[in-house]
């Protein structure tokens, strides 16, 4: 994996940055170079793109070195939303590994059968505060949604894909509010050139809005189109076909480990936040 433009003197600067700092700020500091940003990125992404979730519980020492050592660089914000939020997964694989992470208890006996890890993920929701910025853009952009036809509560998407930071990047270039790929933001009708239209908030929620909208008219179902969204609409229509499935539930375990915990975790901010369960068809 490519380290996207502009990391690279980012982590230049940390270097200079760190050479003066205390001997604290040193041992934190992860990434000295860019091919060790990108040596760790491909091999965290390699786990979360497997189905191990033991090996993704125990990626959290370095992953928490990672962002420590981010967190040094002037100017990495962008980058650092990324890695927080893989962060969180690599927790919850703790939990599904057999290690309870703190403020979590087992699932309910009832647990949700359409949605694998909801229920854990519901509990992990109601323990968070809201992010720093999501009042600030949730009312003006739902009506991005509404217009899109497609339920407003979505709007909250932005705080599992970027915490509502309008800038936050992705190693492999997703960017935005709702972290649209460079080619997808292009189909969509937005500009990825300098200045990147991905950064304006009603631009991405437009965009992001007219994605999922096609997305539920391609497969009828709200969990299947937030899979999509998060591993592509070709790759999810090959696992229902291969499997004869016609639901999440069916085809969780051929996903992707992150598409496993990013369906229920956005669904579970969608009821906390907004107080809807979009589950079935």
């Amino acid at each position: 994996m490519r380290v996207p433009r502009g990391l690279g003197y980012l982590l230049l600067l940390g270097v200079l940055a760190v050479a003066g700092a205390t001997p604290d700020a040193r041992e934190h500091f992860e990434f000295p170079n860019p091919r060790h940003w990108e040596e760790f990125v491909a091999r965290l992404e390699g786990v979360l793109h497997s189905g191990d979730t033991a090996a993704l519980a125990r990626f959290e020492p370095e992953a928490r070195r990672a962002l420590a050592g981010l967190q040094e660089i002037p100017g990495s914000d962008e980058y650092v939303v990324w890695l927080q939020e893989r962060i969180d997964y690599i927790s919850m694989a703790k939990y599904l590994d057999g290690t309870v992470p703190s403020g979590l208890t087992p699932p309910p006996q009832s647990a949700n059968s359409q949605i694998p890890q909801y229920e854990l993920w519901l509990q992990r929701a109601r323990t968070r505060p809201l992010p720093e910025d999501a009042t600030r853009y949730v009312a003006e952009l739902r009506r991005c949604f509404v217009a899109a036809g497609v339920p407003a509560e979505l709007v909250w998407l932005a705080e599992v894909e970027s915490a509502f930071n309008p800038l936050a990047l992705s190693p492999a270039g997703a960017r935005g509010l709702y972290q649209l790929m460079p080619e997808t933001a292009r189909e969509l009708g937005l500009r990825t050139s300098l200045p990147d239209e991905r950064t304006d908030p009603q631009k991405s929620a437009e965009a992001a809005a007219r994605r999922l909208g096609a997305l539920y008219d391609r497969f009828g179902d709200w969990a299947l189109a937030l899979a999509a969204y998060n591993v592509g609409a070709g790759y999810v229509q090959r696992v229902l076909r291969e499997r004869g499935a016609r639901t999440f539930a069916e085809i969780a375990p051929a996903l992707p480990l992150e598409t496993r915990m990013y369906v229920p975790k956005v669904l579970a901010v969608l009821q906390v936040r907004a107080g809807v369960t979009l589950l079935g068809r």
